[in-house]
């Protein structure tokens, strides 16, 4: 389970916006710590969710936020159906020699 966040989803969202917003308005150079100072949010966070939202959006190179989800799901699966595998093989010798009569019990 992942622990709690710092930041409310709504405190990110709007200093994502408010540094976007700055950007288009012609300011590019300390965009993201003028924000950061003014909301109180440390500045490698923020620079960390411009730049998540520019990879959803396509603006920028990297994985997707869903493409990221998807990918801990699959390997969350591979690990279940390996353990389950482990067992099953497990299992079968186990039998195996139970069945065996050659074999000492």
């Amino acid at each position: 389970m992942a622990p709690p966040r710092k930041y409310s989803s709504e405190l990110r969202e709007r200093a994502v916006r408010m540094v976007f917003e700055l950007r288009e308005q012609g300011e590019r150079t300390g965009t993201i710590a003028r924000v950061a100072d003014q909301l109180g949010v440390h500045r490698e966070a923020l620079r960390t969710w411009v730049r998540q939202v520019e990879v959803d959006s396509g603006k920028r190179p990297g994985t997707s936020t869903s493409d990221a989800q998807r990918i801990a799901e699959l390997e969350r699966e591979n690990r279940e159906l390996r353990r389950a595998n482990e067992i099953l093989k497990a299992a079968s010798a186990f039998f195996a020699r139970e069945l065996d009569p050659k074999l000492p019990r």
